[in-house]
């Protein structure tokens, strides 16, 4: 498997480790606590502390950009385009989506602590971007 293929299970590993984790643990215990029901947890009202807020936000990003880098991956791998970046541009991209997940879920949310996340986030938006770029750019060379 090449780097970005091992940086795709990387983050769809991560998304499920944020699931498990930092929400499905603590719907568990209250559900055989006795404190909650299993219908305790509307998707469209937010319940329960701040923490648990924002793992479900941070998870709910991470489901987000999943499907948006596993298209640039499996487009790179079909078409057989390795970009001189990519492997580097794959690693700082889940370097970076595991530090901003942590930052989410760890670290109270402040001025600081959002713009610190808005960094790591920008980062990998650009990965991303220059990924696309660079395959495009190749492809357009080995067409014309």
């Amino acid at each position: 498997m090449t780097t970005p293929e091992w940086t795709l299970i990387a983050l769809a590993a991560w998304t499920l480790l944020i699931l498990m984790f930092g929400i499905g643990t603590r719907r568990l215990h209250l559900i055989f606590s006795g404190e909650a029901a299993f219908t305790s947890f509307p998707g469209d009202t937010a319940h329960g502390g701040t923490a648990y807020r924002r793992a479900v936000r941070a998870h709910a990003n991470c489901v987000e950009n999943l499907p948006v880098y596993a298209a640039i991956v499996l487009v790179a791998e079909t078409a057989r385009l390795q970009p001189p970046h990519m492997d580097m541009l794959a690693l700082a991209f889940i370097l970076c989506r595991i530090v901003q997940s942590s930052i989410h879920v760890l670290l109270p949310e402040t001025n600081s602590t959002v713009a610190i996340r808005f960094t790591f986030f920008s980062a990998q938006v650009i990965a991303m971007i220059w990924m696309m770029t660079s395959m495009a750019s190749l492809g357009l060379a080995r067409a014309g």
